[in-house]
């Protein structure tokens, strides 16, 4: 028997948690270190799970994109957890069908490379919640943003992680990873 897949999530994060919107404030810290994080993320994947918001604004981008990271991106399978799309018309796309946590179980005990999350935070949510997220990977950067939609909004469900890596950045981002306990 295989071993199950494992789910990386990653996502770009401010001090006071928020997730939202990292096109309008992340990329005065992009650089080299931020690059070959990000990078890694997808070199062990082989499926990249998206939502809706996510896949729209990455497929809007990275067509047009050239360069390792872009050819990642564009080349790899890529799942899309929507209700309202009926197609995806990215190469190598597809919308989910049906409930999305019983799809990712089924996804993670079929054979191949990992999954990566990215962004897609009701999706993260979701599968953090369903206990199907293996390590949560976050790229936590040195600002309050003060408003934004919250990874963990007030409210949410205990989740006890575990620290397994932690780096930090020249420009301060913290790249931390955990796993569920």
């Amino acid at each position: 028997m295989t071993a199950p897949r494992t789910i990386v999530t990653g996502l770009f994060i401010s001090l006071d948690g928020v997730v939202e919107a990292p096109e309008t404030w992340h990329f005065p810290y992009l650089n080299d270190e931020m690059d070959a994080a990000v990078g890694e993320m997808y070199a062990g994947a082989d499926t990249l799970l998206l939502g809706r918001k996510t896949y729209e604004s990455f497929a809007a981008v990275w067509p047009q994109q050239s360069g390792e990271l872009a050819d990642a991106i564009n080349n790899i399978r890529k799942l899309v957890a929507s209700t309202t799309m009926t197609g995806a018309d990215w190469n190598n796309s597809a919308v989910i069908e049906g409930d999305v946590v019983t799809a990712v179980k089924e996804l993670k005990r079929q054979p191949g490379g990992n999954i990566t999350l990215t962004g897609s935070i009701g999706l993260t949510r979701t599968l953090v919640a369903a206990g199907l997220v293996d390590e949560l990977r976050l790229l936590v950067h040195p600002i309050v943003l003060g408003t934004g939609t919250r990874l963990f909004p007030e409210g949410s469900e205990r989740v006890p992680l575990r620290l397994t890596r932690s780096t930090t950045f020249s420009t301060g981002v913290l790249d931390l990873s955990y796993q569920p306990v």
